[in-house]
């Protein structure tokens, strides 16, 4: 078996974690980067083309909610590094299947943490299990206030739950069994390779295609949007340099309500494909509000920057316009991706 550093990355194929599994194989030649996925609805080997047969690059199939294989693959590999962003994270989802979000994000995490202890017992030099979660674990904000590290949590769906509880059982192996750990909470992510049920990449999609925009409410929740390039290059500083047993938020000092945003988009997305201008916001439509509906999220990340050095790298307006090019650069991307299922999903969640 190889010397190098062993790194696990768990959820490897999906949004972030592809971004973190690229950033990771390039920049580190000396480390063996094995990136677990299910390869469920979100999970897109497409996503990775580019890296696939990098020689310390490794993608492994499988569930990390199956206890016997974690522990066989801890027992052949003896991975001294995890970097956990496996994860159930759409809400709208968490309110129809609860228990499949509390399997995946609590069980799922319980299973790793076990296997990661298990594998090293008390030699953990050297060591990191490195938890990667969500700002809607803090619940929400009213118009003023920011979320930091000390912010006590106040989870109000079924998916800002899950995360919640798989953060406090990471902790709690740090105190318990001494395990070296960390966790990040990050705002809203953006960019390239996002599944089309979230916001920006389902209406870009939808702008394409002339259908509707559905905004939740009003359109005045707000929430803090971080580019995920970024997200990623914060990830590796974390990993690297950050203060085991701590928490570091992760956000883009980036406030938007989500009418602002759309409009913002449909403004774009008329400049790049030709359209007369105010065209695409012809296509908002206000849809009936989702159960427990958090106002607002924004992230106070002054704590990674006075640290560790790290800020967001564009604006917002720039990240979008890197993002909708992306898509309409990759619309074989996003014909894969917007399968038979995923129209169903769509249909009735949207109706």
């Amino acid at each position: 078996m190889s010397n190098k550093k062993q790194i696990l990355i768990t959820g490897g194929a999906g949004f972030i974690g592809s971004h973190v599994v690229r950033l990771f194989v390039e920049k580190y030649p000396d480390y063996d980067i094995f990136n677990l996925d299910a390869l469920t609805y979100a999970g897109n080997l497409e996503n990775l083309n580019d890296i696939e047969e990098a020689s310390n690059y490794t993608f492994i199939k499988g569930d990390i909610t199956d206890e016997n294989f974690i522990n066989e693959l801890f027992a052949k590999y003896k991975f001294d590094s995890v970097i956990h962003l496996a994860a159930e994270s759409h809400v709208d989802r968490s309110i129809k299947d609860p228990l499949a979000f509390v399997k995946t994000n609590v069980i799922g995490t319980m299973i790793l943490l076990n296997a990661f202890k298990s594998c090293w017992k008390d030699n953990f030099e050297g060591k990191l299990f490195y938890h990667i979660s969500t700002d809607e674990v803090y619940g929400t904000l009213g118009e003023t206030g920011l979320f930091t590290e000390t912010t006590s949590y106040d989870p109000n769906s079924p998916y800002s739950a899950s995360k919640a509880s798989s953060d406090h059982f990471v902790r709690a192996y740090g105190e318990t069994y001494g395990m070296p750990y960390v966790v990040s909470n990050c705002s809203n992510n953006y960019g390239q390779n996002q599944f089309p049920e979230k916001l920006i990449p389902l209406f870009i999609n939808n702008i394409i295609n002339n259908k509707p925009l559905p905004v939740y409410g009003d359109g005045n929740y707000t929430r803090d949007w971080l580019y995920v390039k970024d997200h990623a290059i914060a990830i590796d500083l974390i990993f690297h340099k950050g203060q085991q047993g701590n928490t570091y938020n992760i956000g883009g000092f980036n406030e938007w309500k989500n009418i602002d945003l759309v409009k913002l988009l449909c403004e774009q997305m008329d400049v790049k494909l030709g359209r007369e201008k105010n065209s695409s916001e012809e296509l908002i439509t206000f849809v009936k509000d989702r159960p427990g509906h958090d106002l607002r999220y924004a992230i106070d990340a002054s704590k990674i920057n006075k640290e560790l050095g790290w800020e967001p790298s564009v604006t917002f307006e720039e990240g979008l316009k890197k993002t909708i090019d992306w898509y309409l650069s990759n619309e074989k991307w996003l014909e894969n991706v917007t399968s038979g299922a995923y129209k169903s999903y769509y249909q009735k969640q949207y109706n």
